[in-house]
């Protein structure tokens, strides 16, 4: 890729899980009475005929990753994991009473933090209340993340034994130094044994998380873990930048800007470790996703089924995606909610209530964009009737994206926009073209990580 280009564009850019994004929700409005009703007419317009999904935040660490930008409790203490399940459950059954009827699950994902911090005999008894007089839609998958250095055979084989044909392991990079820096261990050894067991069990589909950008890391050592990786050829590959929020996330802050690659270093790093992922047979997916062409992802990308929302890419598509647990985010496709971003506040208000405290309403024009968005996100193109859609915000957008197609990450015709095989590597900074939130209020700091 041309270098004065990610020189160009390496501002900060979201990465569109949604929109308008978190900092721009118009909170002003928050009214948990509409919240609820916006779940309500979403579960009576979707649950028939495609399910519900279900993500579940497990916060808990045993140690902090500097790196990380999730929301964690770090504790060697066990002994929170049943009160938060009974709260995660609690809440549940409150959104039960919202829908009024018996949910479909199409979708369960078990996010954190580290979800094998928890037994598998809690985690067990989590799945089970969830799943307790529901329906399971027939193309149900469920899913969740894993610490190479704590994930059990119990865990393993109780989770598949619930249903669970999808694991995603955490390892960033194999390359000791790093590791180091990050507070991130886990050795090749442990990682090919989990793969090993998970395969022997039955498991379908496992993705690595890599992450290019990081302190100490270098060209060599990619390199190294890229064939590493290669070698036991998981299904998918998540290779994410680093994200360096420090004002966001003080762990950060135990190395500095110099401890990272400049610009031109990041870039390399992405450029060698996508051709490299290609070379061994792996497809660009969207954004920072690579899969094998046999992999559900890389087929939905093939008929146009990609889908994006708050858990990342997925071949599912719901309407409602209900978050559980602290700090987890809520989509009715009509309304974004998330939860309070404290344990305890959340142990507190769980038992009242839903622990929502901050939400958006989208907007008619937020609608349109959001389309937008998504469509350019999963698939690279969208396509508008301007008399059907009259939308003052995505003329807008078009009209910023004059430079963009001049750069040839774009081309434009009359009533639709593809983006080309070098915009690939751009998709925040278009998408960011369309953001009308963020062009009608530029952040007086910096909110978003770089995008290059």
């Amino acid at each position: 890729m041309h270098q004065h280009l990610a020189q160009k564009y390496n501002v900060a850019a979201p990465r569109y899980t949604s929109y308008p994004t978190v900092p721009y929700w118009d909170n002003d409005l928050f009214n948990l009475t509409e919240w609820k009703s916006t779940v309500r007419q979403s579960f009576f317009e979707s649950n028939k005929e495609e399910g519900i999904s279900l993500y579940v935040h497990l916060p808990f660490c045993e140690e902090l990753c500097t790196y990380c930008g999730c929301n964690t409790r770090i504790t060697k203490n066990h002994r929170v994991e049943e009160p938060y399940i009974n709260a995660v459950l609690q809440e549940w059954k409150n959104y039960r009473e919202i829908f009024g009827n018996i949910p479909i699950i199409k979708e369960i994902h078990l996010g954190g933090g580290t979800p094998t911090f928890f037994s598998a005999f809690n985690l067990q008894r989590l799945i089970e209340g969830l799943l307790l007089d529901v329906h399971i839609h027939p193309d149900a998958e469920f899913s969740f993340e894993a610490h190479p250095g704590n994930t059990t055979v119990d865990h393993l084989q109780t989770l598949f034994d619930l249903g669970f044909r999808r694991l995603s392991l955490g390892i960033q990079d194999f390359d000791p130094a790093v590791q180091l820096i990050i507070n991130r261990h886990q050795t090749y050894e442990q990682v090919r044994l989990v793969t090993q067991l998970a395969r022997q069990i039955g498991y379908t589909s496992i993705n690595y998380d890599l992450i290019y950008g990081l302190p100490l890391q270098t060209l060599e050592g990619l390199i190294n873990t890229m064939n590493l990786v290669a070698g036991l050829l998981p299904d998918r590959i998540a290779f994410y930048s680093y994200a360096h929020v420090p004002w966001i996330k003080p762990g950060q802050r135990l190395f500095t800007e110099k401890d990272l690659p400049d610009t031109k270093e990041k870039n390399n790093l992405y450029e060698i470790g996508r051709s490299l992922l290609q070379h061994y047979g792996y497809k660009d997916i969207g954004m920072d996703h690579f899969a094998l062409p046999t992999d559900s992802l890389s087929l939905a990308e093939t008929t146009g089924d990609l889908h994006r929302n708050f858990m990342g890419y997925t071949h599912q598509h719901t309407k409602l995606l209900v978050g559980l647990g602290v700090s987890a985010i809520s989509d009715s496709w009509y309304a974004f909610g998330q939860n309070v971003k404290t344990v305890e506040e959340y142990l507190n208000l769980v038992k009242h209530g839903l622990p929502v405290i901050k939400s958006h309403i989208l907007t008619p024009d937020d609608l349109v964009l959001r389309k937008h968005i998504t469509n350019i996100m999963c698939g690279g193109y969208t396509s508008w009737n301007h008399i059907i859609e009259p939308c003052e915000a995505l003329r807008g957008g078009l009209r910023r994206m004059q430079t963009l197609e001049e750069d040839g990450l774009i081309e434009i015709k009359p009533g639709e926009l593809s983006v080309t095989q070098l915009g690939k590597r751009f998709l925040r900074n278009i998408c960011m073209a369309l953001d009308a939130k963020l062009w009608a209020k530029q952040p007086q700091s910096q909110l978003f990580s770089m995008a290059i």
